[in-house]
C-alpha cells in the first residue's frame, strides 16, 4: 500500500471565518485519521485572507487533542520567521502533550511577503542562515552536554521528527547533507520537482536519524463522483490561484462552471503550470493521475492537499483518494 498524509491550510471561504476553518480542519483530521492518512500537516502562511493556518503550532496542538493516531505536525514552520530555540520549546511542548505524534518539517521561504515579514519582526535576509538554523535547531532536541548554558525545556533529547522542505535544489541539498527525509512542494512549483530529487538521492548521507534518503511529493487532490463535478470543486483553487496572480488575495471562493472565461491567456498557462500536479477527475482518472506521479518520483509518500469551498466535498475527495491509494 503507498503511504499517503494530508496537508492543510485551514482554508477561510468567503462568507465564513477562521473559526469556522479551524473546526472544519479537525473535522477533516479526524476523517482522515480513520481513512489511513498517516500525518495531518498544517503550513505556516501569513497575512493571507483565505489561509488560517498561521499561528501553526497552536493549531497543531487544538487538531492532535482531538485525534488519538494520526501524526500531527508543520508542513512546514518557516524558520526564518522564528528563532530556532523558540521552535524547538515549541515542537518539544506538543511532543510532551502527544508523545510519539509530532513532525516538524521547515520550510526557508517566508511564507509571506516582504512587508509581512518585516512586521514578524525578521529580516528577507534571514533564508541566507537557513542551514545553520536548522543545525542549530536540531541541536536543541539532542541530549543536553555538560555545561550547555542553552537548552529547549522542553524539548532536549525528545529527538522530534523533522523534514526538509523545498521547492527547489537548494533544500534538497541541504536534507541530502544533514541525513534528513525531503517533502518537496510540486503541489504548487512543479518545476524542479525531478532535478531536486536526483540530487537529494546521489548526495544523500546516511545520520543518525535516517539511514536512507526518504521522499515525499507533495499533489493536490479534488476527486468527485464525476470528472465533471470533480472540475467544478477544483475551481475555487484556480480562482484563487487566479487572485494571487493578480496581487488580490481574497478568502476562498465558490465554484463556477465558467473558469475558462475568467482568464486571459496568460493567466491560463501559468495556473495550468503551478497545478501541474494537481489531481482532478472522477476515481478511475484519480487512481491513473496518482499512479503517473509515483512513477515519475519514485515517492516514499504522496502527501495531498486541497483547496475546496465545500467542507462535504473535500472531505469526499480526501475519502475517494484514500480508498484508492490503499489498493496501490
Amino acid at each position: 500500500m503507498a503511504r499517503f498524509s494530508l496537508l492543510d491550510l485551514a482554508p477561510i471561504c468567503e462568507g465564513s471565518d477562521a473559526g469556522q476553518a479551524f473546526r472544519n480542519s479537525c473535522d477533516l483530521a479526524q476523517h482522515a485519521e480513520g481513512w489511513g492518512y498517516g500525518r495531518f500537516w498544517l503550513a505556516e502562511h501569513h497575512n493571507l485572507p483565505g489561509i488560517g493556518s498561521a499561528a501553526t503550532s497552536v493549531l497543531i496542538a487544538y487538531v492532535a487533542g482531538a485525534t488519538n493516531t494520526i501524526r500531527v505536525g508543520a508542513g512546514g514552520i518557516m524558520l526564518p520567521n522564528h528563532s530556532p530555540l523558540m521552535v524547538a520549546e515549541q515542537f518539544g511542548t506538543l511532543e510532551s502533550l502527544f508523545p510519539g505524534r509530532i513532525d516538524l518539517a521547515l520550510g526557508r521561504a517566508p511564507g509571506s511577503d516582504p512587508a509581512t515579514v518585516r512586521a514578524l519582526r525578521r529580516y528577507v535576509e534571514s533564508a541566507d542562515s537557513f542551514p545553520q538554523e536548522v543545525i542549530e535547531l536540531l541541536s536543541y532536541f539532542e541530549s543536553p552536554t555538560p555545561n550547555q548554558r542553552v537548552c529547549a525545556i522542553p524539548g532536549a533529547g525528545m529527538r522530534v521528527p523533522v523534514y526538509l522542505l523545498g521547492s527547489s535544489t537548494f533544500s534538497a541539498t541541504l536534507a541530502a547533507e544533514l541525513g534528513l527525509p525531503f517533502a518537496f512542494a510540486s503541489h504548487f512549483a512543479p518545476d524542479y520537482l525531478q532535478l531536486a530529487l536526483e540530487i537529494y538521492r546521489q548526495k544523500f548521507k546516511p545520520s543518525a536519524r535516517l539511514q536512507k534518503p526518504y521522499v515525499m511529493a507533495g499533489a493536490g487532490i479534488y476527486a468527485a463522483d464525476s470528472d465533471t463535478e470533480a472540475r467544478r470543486i477544483f475551481s475555487s483553487a484556480q480562482l484563487q490561484t487566479l487572485s494571487l496572480i493578480r496581487d488580490r488575495p481574497g478568502k476562498l471562493p465558490p465554484p463556477t462552471d465558467d473558469i475558462e472565461k475568467m482568464l486571459s491567456p496568460d493567466e491560463r498557462i501559468i495556473i495550468q503550470h503551478r497545478t501541474r500536479y494537481a489531481v482532478v477527475g472522477s476515481p478511475t482518472s484519480v487512481q491513473r493521475r496518482l499512479k503517473e506521479i509515483f512513477a515519475e518520483t519514485a515517492a516514499d509518500e504522496i502527501i495531498l492537499t486541497a483547496q475546496i469551498f465545500d467542507h462535504a466535498a473535500r472531505l469526499h475527495s480526501f475519502e475517494l483518494a484514500a480508498r484508492i491509494l490503499k489498493k496501490m
